[in-house]
């Protein structure tokens, strides 16, 4: 008889975090790298709610969107736009941002590592038209 305050775990609680970290590591290496290609410091890809305000100004939109992101169901509505948005500045279509929105670290490597060059911000007032 065992009388262990130790509750034995099977290891699946350590998969998981070896996943979400593995996770957390490809996303900030991807915005890292889409960053630099934008030309902004790729460092701000490390810093919490900073690296959307960079995001935000890579796509041309202003920093209060940031705000509409706290909103319940109106971040749901205001991320697929910012993805919309962060593929047509590397002259990707709706399809590629499609695949932002399903695979965000698949489809951000190939965004960062790929051939796609940065065009400009799509939306305010420095926006520049997307390519056909």
């Amino acid at each position: 008889m065992s009388y262990s305050l130790i509750q034995q775990s099977d290891g699946g609680s350590t998969a998981v975090w070896v996943l979400a970290l593995l996770w957390g590591v490809l996303m900030i290496v991807a915005l890292w790298k889409v960053f630099t290609k934008a030309g902004q410091p790729g460092w701000a890809a490390i810093i919490p709610i900073y690296d959307w305000l960079v995001l935000l100004r890579v796509i041309g939109r202003p920093w209060w969107w940031l705000l509409l992101l706290l909103v319940p169901f109106v971040n749901i509505v205001v991320l697929i736009i910012m993805m919309l948005d962060l593929a047509k500045s590397f002259g990707r279509g709706v399809g590629f941002a499609i695949g932002l929105m399903l695979f965000t670290a698949i489809w951000g490597l190939i965004l960062a590592f790929g051939s796609s060059k940065y065009r400009g911000p799509v939306a305010g007032p420095n926006a520049v038209a997307p390519a056909a």
